[in-house]
């Protein structure tokens, strides 16, 4: 008789969860028959607040998804309240959650972050945003290892523009260029949460198969001789 591996994820959070991105991700993953619970702030769940965390039980997946747009471009007229909304809702609410379910996971367990691909390349439109899209990548690739001890597994995905509310998306339209439509980045966020692997991140882009972003090697040190020096013990 075949046998049936366990289905994965049996309980799941998804931060953000009454809207867009996070709305997708909660039906795909109760249309695969997991018991979801929705963190928004819509429903008085502030992901900045770390208080708010210490009533996060432990699930299979948690999915860190909530976030906001500065909505400024120009850096010089950036109010103090903006960016602390978007540094809070970016950043804090992805450090918090790792934090906590750190601490309360289970081995197998696995951690998805919505992150984007302002996080790997510059975009000038938002530059607060990709700053706190490239910190919450470096967090995720960097943390990984510690938390691969504890048998849990953390990757992000990297959508490209995608339709929802944080965007105009006639313009887009009017150019003529395609935008992902938020099941598409919901099923990537499947495909990371049941992979073997940590520490990765998988752009999104319309009419392409999500894919693992291979990222280049930096020059290493080299010594007074010339020679390459090896990494430096952690």
């Amino acid at each position: 008789m075949r046998q049936y591996l366990p289905m994965f994820p049996r309980t799941a959070l998804v931060t953000g969860g009454s809207s867009g991105i996070g709305a997708a991700i909660v039906d795909l993953l109760q249309s695969e028959g997991a018991d979801v619970q929705s963190a928004d702030l819509a429903d008085g769940f502030d992901v900045a607040d770390s208080d708010a965390w210490g009533d996060v039980g432990a699930v299979e997946l948690a999915c860190l998804n909530a976030g906001v747009v500065a909505g400024e471009r120009d850096v010089s007229r950036l109010s103090d309240d903006a960016y602390r909304r978007i540094l809070g809702a970016n950043l804090d609410g992805v450090v918090f959650g790792v934090r906590r379910l750190a601490r309360i996971m289970e081995p197998g367990s696995a951690i998805v972050v919505t992150a984007s691909l302002a996080g790997l390349v510059p975009a000038s439109e938002d530059p607060i945003y990709t700053l706190t899209k490239h910190a919450v990548i470096g967090f995720v690739r960097s943390v990984a290892p510690q938390l691969d001890e504890r048998g849990i597994r953390i990757n992000a995905v990297a959508p490209g523009f995608v339709a929802t509310p944080l965007i105009d998306t006639s313009r887009f339209a009017d150019a003529g260029f395609p935008l992902l439509q938020p099941e598409a980045v919901a099923q990537a966020v499947l495909l990371a949460a049941r992979g073997a692997e940590t520490g990765q991140v998988w752009v999104v882009q319309p009419g392409r198969e999500p894919l693992q972003f291979r990222f280049p090697n930096v020059p290493g040190p080299r010594d007074a001789s010339g020679a390459a020096v090896g990494v430096p013990p952690p």
